[in-house]
């Protein structure tokens, strides 16, 4: 479906509700039946986006034409989905046998048996003398990591304290390796194509720090690199693979530092709570599936009102790196401008993802949000238990998500012009019954389907990354002449050429 013939099944139904307020639509108490859908420990509640009975029947007739449940079955099958690339995208294999397909299955195979390889070396590990692993990688090698261990933080076992290396800046490798004894340090360098020059800049620096790849470990889709570059026993090396995108990885070995911090039971658990949600995606039916029911939430903001931007504000200090982590994820996949089949996309794609925890961004941008000129939609993400939460503690932040949320959607009128809020802002929320690894695996397998779901109806490809490159060469082109083996007059484009001149004579 061409981008005309999408928004003339979605715009007509945007310019009915134009006028209508968010407050107004919930008082059907039909629609609050029908607004909620549960996965194992996951609950959303879609009541306050700005849709009707009839706009969400037209999404799912737009689903049901665009082939949604067909493209998933064809993604758990092993189809190469990412066709720019020619390659399937099976990370749901790192996590379960969804499909008979010979493919799959062995993805899966394959996924488990590496799984058994990275559970003996981490025994390994923990019966040595290393305290501290620092986890050398950039992108989906570090934020998916990150945020897990920020996530799980109530199931780490303290057997190692878990360090994180990504830029090329120098000063966090500094800091980091002043924190460390080299005799008792441990680090994993995770790079796909060992070709990332960030990575290669932190991996020597580590290798230099520790004096040999004796405690070195590498996660690759290409070992002999890691044996060749830094010297690392293929032992030590556990596999990556092109079927697995870096942002769709932390399933994978990528999670070698989950999976010591937390320990293999509940690395498998996050496993085991994205394949129910897995699960759930692959047979729920359209009206029922909670990831097509987010997806298609996603396409009707961004196609039928236009808005630009998407929030995630996280009501739980554990999740405070959740909307970093979905910026790459939605934004790596969904910000792009030609088709599968290489023709201009004629709608709007991916928004700008952004965001942060609450009640923090409540004193920082939330003022924006409630009274700026530009309606932001949202989702809103909160935990009903916490095991350490204080108890005097929990209420407040519990009714803070809750008077958000409903803010958001009705405003609120005043004498003063200063002090209205015209309201009117859609938003989702996603409770979660508990942080436990099951939860969290849920979660993130819900975004990662409904990233899918919006692709699929955009018919743009989620799993390839060309943007990402042009910078890339561009800075190794210009790197001889920062260096000063070049001079500057070497560079082609004028503004850079000026600039170069202007941080040589202030080096």
């Amino acid at each position: 479906m061409k981008g005309p013939q999408l928004l003339d099944r979605l715009i007509p139904h945007a310019i009915r509700l134009a006028d209508q307020r968010i407050a107004d639509l919930v008082t059907d108490p039909r629609r609050l039946a029908v607004s909620s859908l549960r996965v194992g420990p996951l609950y959303a509640n879609f009541a306050r986006q700005r849709l009707d009975a009839d706009a969400v029947a037209a999404l799912l007739e737009l689903a049901q034409e665009r082939g949604v449940q067909n493209a998933i079955a064809d993604l758990f099958d092993g189809v190469p989905v990412n066709r720019s690339e020619n390659r399937p995208a099976l990370h749901t294999a790192l996590r379960g046998c969804f499909s008979e397909r010979e493919g799959a299955r062995a993805a899966h195979q394959l996924a488990q048996a590496t799984r058994e390889r990275m559970g003996k070396l981490i025994s390994e590990l923990a019966a040595s003398n290393v305290t501290d692993i620092v986890n050398v990688g950039i992108g989906g090698s570090d934020l998916g990591p990150r945020l897990a261990l920020e996530a799980l933080r109530d199931h780490d076992t303290g057997r190692f304290r878990i360090h994180f290396l990504s830029n090329a800046d120098g000063n966090a490798a500094a800091y980091v390796l002043r924190q460390l004894d080299p005799q008792r340090t441990a680090a994993v360098i995770v790079s796909k194509s060992f070709g990332t020059q960030e990575t290669a800049l932190n991996g020597r620096a580590l290798l230099q720090f520790l004096g040999s790849g004796e405690r070195l470990y590498a996660v690759s889709a290409k070992p002999e690199l890691a044996q060749q570059q830094f010297g690392i026993d293929p032992v030590r090396v556990l596999p990556m693979w092109d079927w697995v995108g870096g942002r769709y990885s932390l399933w994978s070995s990528v999670g070698f530092v989950i999976a010591a911090a937390v320990g293999m039971g509940n690395f498998e658990r996050l496993l085991q709570g994205a394949a129910l949600m897995d699960e759930h995606v692959r047979h729920a039916p359209l009206r029922g599936n909670l990831a097509i029911r987010h997806g298609l939430a996603a396409v009707w903001n961004r196609n039928a009102f236009s808005y630009d931007s998407h929030a995630v504000l996280a009501y739980d200090d554990r999740l405070a790196r959740l909307p970093a982590y979905l910026q790459q994820l939605m934004m790596e996949s969904l910000g792009k401008s030609v088709r599968q089949d290489g023709t201009p996309v004629e709608v709007g794609t991916g928004p700008v993802i952004w965001g942060g925890a609450g009640t923090d961004v409540q004193h920082s941008f939330c003022q924006s949000l409630h009274q700026g000129t530009d309606a932001v939609p949202l989702d809103l993400v909160g935990v009903v238990r916490a095991p350490n939460a204080v108890s005097e503690q929990r209420a407040p932040l519990f009714s803070n998500l809750l008077a958000q949320a409903e803010a958001f959607a009705n405003g609120a009128s005043n004498s003063d012009p200063h002090k209205v809020y015209p309201g009117n802002r859609p938003s989702t929320l996603l409770l979660l019954d508990e942080l436990t690894p099951e939860a969290f695996g849920a979660l993130l397998a819900l975004y990662e389907h409904s990233v899918f779901v919006q692709a699929t109806i955009w018919g743009i490809n989620p799993f390839d990354q060309w943007g990402v490159e042009l910078g890339k060469r561009i800075a190794v082109s210009l790197q001889p002449a920062v260096e000063g083996a070049n001079p500057p007059e070497s560079v082609v484009d004028p503004v850079t050429r000026m600039l170069l001149e202007e941080i040589r004579a202030r080096s």
